[in-house]
């Protein structure tokens, strides 16, 4: 299929071929839908940490005797159901979310998604990118001239320093090298943005 191709001042160049295995595939919404709950499972941090009864420190000697005082039997003060015990089955930092999943079916729903993406009218390239030093005033400029109008990921082909800074304080746009293009930034941003050369990288790296 085609792509939509833009030159930095804005005008549109022409077009420039993209492969249909990865524009073009089929749409697979629960492959997508794996992919995606696999990705975030595999982000999360196990940060909340309770302490069982033998961690709390202190509760070495029994509260009362055992009988005659009319109470219930106690063992320690470190009791789940005393104030200041343990926590009974309360969350640890061991538990892991990690989920699996074949490299095939991985690539199959950044396919998914790609192909989306594209039917939608909503994945463009440009030609090149060429800036003395890093300017956000200059990047913006450029942006509005383009066919984005709420958010873009912006894909590089490899790391562009003056690119990446000039883009940094955008709250609405993000760079990413194509090495790393992820279901979950093509979903969250409304537009994709690859760089000509990225394109040519995408298909040697995903389909050899």
């Amino acid at each position: 299929m085609k792509l939509d191709l833009y030159q930095q001042s804005g005008e549109k160049k022409g077009s420039v071929e993209a492969n249909d295995k990865l524009f073009a595939a089929k749409v697979n919404d629960e492959l997508m839908r794996l992919a995606l709950v696999r990705q975030l499972s595999n982000a999360r941090q196990a940060n909340a940490h309770t302490k069982s009864r033998g961690e709390i420190r202190g509760g070495g000697k029994k509260p009362w005797r055992q009988k005659g005082t009319g109470r219930a039997r106690f063992g320690s003060s470190r009791n789940p159901i005393w104030r200041s015990g343990g926590v009974a089955f309360g969350p640890r930092n061991t538990q892991n979310f990690e989920k699996q999943m074949p490299k095939k079916a991985r690539r199959a729903a950044l396919f998914s998604g790609l192909s989306q993406k594209a039917a939608d009218k909503q994945v463009f390239a440009l030609d090149k990118f060429e800036a003395k030093e890093p300017k956000t005033r200059d990047f913006k400029a450029m942006l509005d001239k383009l066919p984005v109008e709420k958010s873009v990921l912006v894909v590089l082909s490899e790391k562009d320093l003056n690119l990446e800074k000039s883009a940094s304080n955008l709250p609405n746009v993000k760079t990413i090298l194509v090495d790393y293009l992820n279901l979950h930034d093509l979903l969250k941003f409304e537009k994709v943005m690859f760089m000509e050369s990225a394109l040519k990288k995408a298909e040697s790296l995903f389909l050899n």
